[in-house]
């Protein structure tokens, strides 16, 4: 069933405006990003440029203790907004400072802003009805990658000015984030709720012990396996294709993912369970790696490419739809800011990792052996998620017989 067929006016238009400022945030992240990284390499080092990226997931991960206490007292819209100002501001001084330290603060405020917004946009959505859940979460996703591929085009035209203006165009952007988060998200009716602690460092317990707990435990390591793409495949091309830009893999995964995003995950949502689908993401990106790693050739680069972007298309709503689906209205802002917990971590594990495995295959003249590293990593998830779903349908009760 389509989103139209089962949300209201206000629902649609709270979808539009999620879609709308998430896309924009995605733009402006893909503008900064790669231009600042490889400024304050050049002017510093690749270690301290690393560093300050490091501390966005730093904030991320401090933001999940805060998340619920900020969203019961002021609400999931005036939560949104308030974090992605921040954000914006963090964002446009970025332009005016010089130096580590000071872009470190400030790298952390923007990872900050981003803990506390992109859980309270995913709480948001778990609250649309159960039918209309699939296709919301695949249209967030895709709004994502939308942004994505959109700021990584847009960001040549800004690849020689000066970091002033680079910064001052992407604050603007987070602005009108702002100014669609509060046109067209409403603000709610239930009434702030100051029980709930500010700081609460028990918002990772309570979550079900079993099957949850291994399936929160293997989206960290879902974006373990991401990131360590995001990292890996830039210095990949760097030493063994040498020939095409360093950006192409990204033009593939960006293109693929456009291309089948919304029919493939509804294909398979519709037939097979959110563990099931989970799993199939996972042993593609296993795929995927181990192609990058049986070959070094431009050709290899292309096909594990087009298999990567599998992962990203099929995990992340079908995560997301079995979160929504297996906790209660009560406990979903502790959910969500969990989600944001295990996935803040997994990047910063894999922002570490993927270029140490790099350098262990280049001494131990390995080649590929970080890519079959990450391969085997990703096989054992894809046996973990079935295994899982198994276990599930297992401890079901069995269905009770009708009376004759």
């Amino acid at each position: 069933m389509t989103a139209p067929a089962t949300l209201n006016p206000v629902q649609r238009r709270t979808l539009l405006g999620i879609n709308a400022g998430i896309s924009l945030a995605h733009v402006g992240n893909y503008i900064w990003f790669p231009i600042f990284v490889a400024a304050l390499g050049a002017t510093s080092s690749g270690f301290w440029a690393g560093f300050v990226m490091f501390l966005t997931y730093i904030g991320r991960l401090l933001a999940t203790f805060f998340f619920e206490g900020v969203s019961t007292r002021l609400g999931n819209r005036t939560t949104v907004v308030l974090a992605v100002l921040l954000e914006a501001v963090a964002l446009g001084l970025m332009g005016f400072v010089e130096g580590v330290a000071l872009y470190s603060v400030l790298a952390f405020f923007i990872g900050f802003g981003s803990g506390i917004s992109f859980p309270g946009l995913k709480n948001i959505l778990s609250s649309f009805p159960e039918e209309a859940r699939p296709k919301a979460f695949s249209t967030f996703q895709m709004a994502c990658q939308v942004g994505a591929f959109g700021g990584a085009l847009i960001g040549g035209v800004f690849a020689h000015a000066d970091l002033r203006i680079l910064f001052s165009v992407v604050f603007a952007l987070f602005l009108a984030y702002c100014v669609f988060g509060l046109l067209l998200i409403p603000a709610g009716k239930a009434a702030p709720d100051s029980r709930a602690p500010l700081f609460n460092a028990t918002v990772l317990k309570g979550l079900q012990v079993g099957g949850g707990a291994r399936y929160f435990l293997l989206s960290s390591v879902f974006w373990f396996l991401s990131i360590s793409f995001l990292v890996g495949i830039p210095l990949h091309m760097q030493a063994y294709v040498g020939q095409w830009p360093a950006s192409v893999p990204f033009w593939i995964t960006g293109l693929t993912l456009l291309a089948l995003q919304l029919f493939l995950f509804q294909f398979m949502i519709k037939r097979f369970k959110p563990g099931q689908v989970m799993a199939v993401a996972f042993g593609a990106m296993a795929v995927a790696y181990a192609i990058f790693g049986a070959g070094r050739s431009a050709w290899f680069v292309v096909a594990g490419c087009f298999v990567v972007v599998l992962g990203d298309i099929l995990f992340t709503p079908s995560f997301d739809i079995w979160v929504s689906g297996r906790f209660p209205s009560d406990r979903l802002a502790k959910a969500m800011g969990a989600m944001h917990f295990f996935r803040s971590f997994g990047n910063m594990v894999g922002t570490l990792a993927a270029g140490a495995l790099y350098d262990l295959a280049r001494s131990a003249d390995v080649p590929g052996l970080n890519w079959f590293a990450l391969a085997a990593v990703a096989l054992g998830c894809a046996v973990v998620s079935l295994a899982s779903v198994r276990r599930e349908a297992a401890a079901e009760p069995a269905p009770v017989p009708e009376a004759a």
